[in-house]
């Protein structure tokens, strides 16, 4: 077992872990099927399993330890270890209520990831959205969700902020298109976004934080279609996974040769938009003219 994965949040203890019991199993030469006779149990249970989509009861990790040959007291008590803190809920499951399924994924990755990149084209980013434009995007977002739902569901956004102030924050480089910034939060007047905007100054002054505009001038770019994000992790046995998504759902990319184009995509957009010393300069021009 790696130290890295040792102490980690539940999503990436469990990607640790199914990559792993993945490659074990890769290396005893079983298929999913044998796998599954080897607990009593169904093919798409170890592909879950290896994939991070499920809970790993530690006999159910004992049986397939055994199937693949891991028999040694240790490493099988390091891996029962793992598999216990990897069940454990994270501090998002209280909001479960308020937390669609596809993207609860992406609150535990966003809680493990080292290094955050990404583009938006419509909205100023969740991680740094002051509490009033999170009402408005939440009451946009979700027209028909009772006040209390509302309110859920901008602490929820609010308590992900959190992890850029703990002691050993993730570094986080995000491009915005200047098209979000020139849009109105609210329709009750400008404060709202100036308030948004001045967060972002402030955000700009942390080491961990780079903020591009992608300014009207730069065109076309090479990701008209949406915005995404790119999670990298310190667990060496973690690839960088890419996150978008659509209305309803999302879709998690770990491949990679496909995590790799938008590594390129991004790169190509950085390119593209003003330097992260002009940041401010850009932020505060906008701000004067809304």
């Amino acid at each position: 077992m790696t130290e890295n994965g040792q102490g980690g949040a539940p999503t990436a203890l469990r990607m640790i872990l199914g990559k792993q019991l993945q490659a074990l199993r890769e290396k005893a030469g079983l298929s999913y099927e044998q796998a599954a006779e080897a607990i009593y149990s169904s093919p798409w249970t170890v592909r879950r399993m290896e994939r991070a989509e499920g809970g790993l009861k530690p006999l159910t990790v004992k049986g397939l330890l055994a199937a693949y040959g891991i028999t040694e007291a240790r490493e099988v008590d390091s891996f029962v270890a793992l598999s216990l803190e990897a069940s454990k809920p994270g501090w998002w499951h209280s909001y479960n209520d308020v937390l669609p399924g596809w993207f609860r994924t992406f609150v535990g990755l966003e809680e493990a990831a080292s290094s955050i990149r990404g583009y938006d084209p419509h909205w100023i980013p969740g991680l740094l959205q002051t509490e009033d434009y999170a009402h408005a995007s939440v009451r946009t977002g979700f027209p028909d969700a009772t006040s209390s739902e509302a309110e859920r569901r901008v602490a929820l956004r609010l308590a992900r902020q959190q992890i850029l102030n703990r002691p050993a924050p993730p570094r986080l480089w995000l491009v915005i298109d200047e098209t979000a910034l020139r849009r109105p939060a609210a329709t009750t007047g400008p404060d709202v976004m100036r308030a948004q905007i001045d967060r972002m100054i402030e955000a700009c002054q942390q080491p961990n934080i780079t903020l591009q505009i992608l300014p009207f001038s730069a065109g076309l770019h090479p990701a008209m279609y949406g915005p995404f994000r790119i999670f990298r992790f310190d667990a060496a046995e973690l690839p960088d996974i890419v996150y978008a998504e659509s209305l309803t759902s999302a879709y998690y990319i770990d491949k990679p040769d496909e995590a790799g184009e938008y590594s390129k995509v991004l790169d190509r957009i950085c390119a593209q938009a003003a330097p992260p010393d002009e940041t401010t300069g850009i932020l505060t021009t906008i701000r004067k003219e809304i």
